[in-house]
């Protein structure tokens, strides 16, 4: 179903059209019978498909098109009479279609329908367009962390090459599949996700490969027994329902992301394997191999090497699956200088949706966030930190009384007593912090970039930019 916006100034012709579109395919159709009539409907519908009438009594159709064809709707233009030189310039204009009048009303249909897939593809453009303009995020500024994200951004530019994410729970490995469809030849195809350890081992069967139905297989039906031919047959029309297709078939062109690939049942191993092998599969009940060109990320918090070993997966399907393994190290594995980036990262990122929060944190609650191990990784920083900044609305700075015990207790220093009188707080922005340790760094090298940006884990180039940002004497 799609909205449809009608544009014409003939009653008659908008509700038989308006009846025809909600009747046969059940879209949302607004009508309009003039052209400032269907502007203002257009920007309060944002309808899927325009049917645009060329003459309207007060404004003419081309003006009206050339205000609703920048964004994601699909125009098709109609006219009571052929004139190919206006049927140039429409198209010329950003139409899709350009149709006289009377109109035949299958062939509109079909060509709706196109418009409608059009602009489901506009709008997946559009949306996969914003996340390709933005960076991988909150990866890190160490050798280790940049040479990660070389690695991962090299994976989204390949196509076919299987990828295989490891890490523990919460780490960012379903960020890093998205990331890498998104940026990837297939960002305009499906991507379609899927945890291995959510659904039974017959319900994930068909999920994948989804499920054939046929009349033999239905009650009543030929291989049922029972009842004349008529009979049978009409029971089994009655109680059938339609073959369903599997994700594999879904995300055909696309990537299919299967998360906690380490709790995949045994017996669905070897169907897994065949289809990277093969490309193809059968539905359950099925006897026709169905080819498909998916792309496949796998991810897991498990060591793979050791389920191999025990006997609980199978040697052949992770060799096949790790072609290109990434691992993402959990965050008490991660350097400082990551951790200050990750915060801060996370932090602006929440900011939006809490808009009463307080701008940064105090220097003592980031000191608590850095000592704390995170057995929950990213997953659990993000929900700390929205804890925080709820429980700070209308203070200055996050203090440390604003975060749970367990990381108060991080630094050492005794959870109970975190934001007392007898605590010194000297509140300081992220980029306060980042400044007087770029500064300290500095100085303790005599001034010297390399050495400094060795210690820092940064490149002597980013140092170099850091210094200008923060006006710092850097020189040598």
């Amino acid at each position: 179903m799609a909205n449809v916006l009608i544009i014409d100034d003939e009653e008659a012709i908008t509700g038989a059209l308006a009846s025809f579109l909600s009747r046969s395919a059940g879209h949302a159709v607004t009508r309009a019978h003039s052209g400032r009539e269907g502007l203002d409907a257009f920007e309060r519908v944002r309808p899927d498909v325009v049917l645009l009438d060329l003459w309207l009594p007060d404004v003419n159709g081309l003006e009206v098109l050339s205000q609703v064809s920048d964004g994601d709707a699909v125009v098709i233009m109609i006219t009571g009479g052929a004139d190919v030189p206006v049927a140039v310039e429409a198209m010329k204009g950003g139409a899709e279609n350009f149709l006289t009048k009377p109109l035949e009303l299958p062939h509109l249909g079909l060509l709706v329908e196109r418009a409608v897939e059009k602009a489901r593809l506009r709008k997946m453009s559009r949306y996969m367009s914003a996340r390709r303009g933005a960076a991988l995020g909150p990866v890190g500024v160490s050798p280790t962390m940049r040479d990660l994200t070389e690695q991962i951004e090299m994976l989204a530019r390949s196509d076919r090459t299987t990828v295989l994410i490891l890490g523990e729970g919460g780490s960012g490995k379903g960020r890093v599949a998205e990331y890498i469809h998104a940026h990837s030849p297939r960002s305009d195809r499906p991507f379609v996700e899927v945890n291995c350890a959510a659904l039974t081992a017959s319900s994930l069967d068909s999920e994948l490969f989804g499920i054939e139905r046929s009349l033999a297989a239905m009650p009543g039906g030929p291989a049922g027994g029972g009842g004349g031919g008529g009979g049978a047959g009409a029971g089994a029309g009655a109680g059938a329902r339609p073959t369903k297709p599997g994700l594999f078939e879904v995300a055909d062109g696309g990537t299919l992301f299967l998360d906690e690939i380490g709790d995949l049942d045994h017996t669905l191993q070897p169907k897994l394997l065949r289809v990277l092998e093969g490309k193809s599969f059968r539905r359950l009940n099925g006897t026709d191999d169905i080819t498909t060109n998916v792309r496949l990320i796998a991810a897991t918090n498990k060591d793979l090497v050791n389920e191999v070993t025990a006997g609980n997966f199978r040697e052949d399907l992770y060799y096949r699956l790790s072609v290109m393994p990434v691992y993402l190290p959990p965050l008490r594995a991660r350097s400082r200088e990551d951790l200050v980036q990750l915060v801060a990262s996370v932090y602006q990122d929440l900011r939006p949706q809490l808009p009463d929060s307080p701008p940064a944190l105090a220097d003592e609650a980031l000191e608590r966030l850095l000592a704390y191990s995170w057995p929950g990784n990213i997953r659990e920083l993000r929900n700390v930190l929205e804890r925080a900044m709820l429980m700070a609305r209308g203070s200055p700075r996050i203090l440390p009384a604003h975060l749970p015990a367990e990381v108060r207790a991080a630094s050492g220093g005794g959870g109970g007593s975190a934001g007392g009188a007898g605590e010194r707080h000297v509140p300081r922005t992220l980029d306060e912090v980042e400044r007087a340790h770029i500064e300290r760094t500095l100085r303790a090298h005599n001034a010297n970039r390399t050495h400094a940006a060795k210690e820092l884990g940064i490149s002597r180039a980013t140092l170099i930019k850091k210094i200008k940002q923060y006006a710092l004497d850097g020189k040598r």
